[in-house]
């Protein structure tokens, strides 16, 4: 089992056919993902909870009608369900993806 995942060796994954995101390690229920969009973030609701850690660059993060900036090193949370993006991202901006839960997300 790998304990370490380097972000250099996860920027250069493919993205999975139909994915804009790159598969980086799963155990259970948890999914990791790399993501970098470019241009502009096309992304739609998801069926589990997830949240980002911001790699690197800046940005906006839309969730659920409200929207923050974001930069390296930010955790962003965004429910089950919810309508998210980053807008106004840099050009270098990626970040982790972590999914994780049941479908439908956890229970508050």
């Amino acid at each position: 089992m790998t304990f370490l995942f380097e972000a250099a060796r996860a920027a250069r994954l493919p993205n999975a056919p139909g994915r804009l995101s790159a598969e980086v390690f799963r155990h259970g229920s948890l999914e990791v993902r790399w993501y970098a969009p470019r241009g502009v973030d096309s992304q739609v609701p998801h069926d589990r909870d997830e949240v980002y850690v911001v790699i690197s660059g800046h940005g906006r993060f839309r969730c659920a009608g409200e929207v923050g900036d974001c930069r390296a090193g930010d955790l962003l949370f965004a429910p089950a369900g919810a309508e998210h993006r980053f807008e106004d991202f840099s050009d270098d901006f990626a970040t982790w993806v972590i999914f994780y839960g049941p479908e439908g997300g956890e229970a508050a």
